[in-house]
């Protein structure tokens, strides 16, 4: 992933390597989003018309999809990204609690930033760690039960 002092001009230039590399192939769309946020971090809204034209889609059509998707972020993330497991087995051991308590700690809500750039809290509909609820991901990796304690010391290794 391209690093927050990237210029502008290299994501453009992978996002256009992207979408060379996926358009001719059917059903394009969701995989070459998937590339563009696994390479920048997240899906620029002003990639679309490029996205559109690349795939004979409409602007709206690829905004939707977008957005239709929790997964695909709109915004460049902070350092470090968050998720919150929202499932049923989670909420069931406690990630409601836990969800309150990373709102509090971070002074931010899901789909934001905290004002350090360190982390983005982001909810997620099932990490597949059902059996150690409630889960959370930091970045790319996976924790399972997951105490508030836990939270604040994944907190403080982000800010660190």
């Amino acid at each position: 992933m391209l690093d927050s002092n990237t210029p502008l001009e290299d994501t453009d230039a992978v996002i256009s390597r992207l979408i060379a590399e996926h358009q001719h192939r059917p059903g394009a769309l969701m995989p070459l989003l998937h590339a563009i946020q696994d390479n920048i971090g997240y899906v620029p809204e002003a990639a679309y018309p490029q996205i559109s034209k690349a795939l004979a889609l409409s602007v709206a059509e690829v905004h939707g999809v977008v957005t239709f998707y929790h997964h695909f972020r709109t915004h460049k993330p902070g350092r470090n990204v968050m998720q919150i497991c929202r499932a049923e087995s989670c909420q069931a051991m406690g990630s409601e609690a836990l969800e309150a308590h990373a709102k509090k700690c971070l002074n931010i809500d899901y789909h934001q930033t905290t004002a350090d750039d360190a982390v983005t809290l982001e909810a997620v509909y099932c990490l597949g760690n059902c059996a150690l609820s409630p889960s959370v991901m930091m970045n790319d990796e996976i924790y399972g039960r997951v105490s508030p304690s836990d939270l604040d010391a994944l907190i403080a290794e982000a800010r660190a």
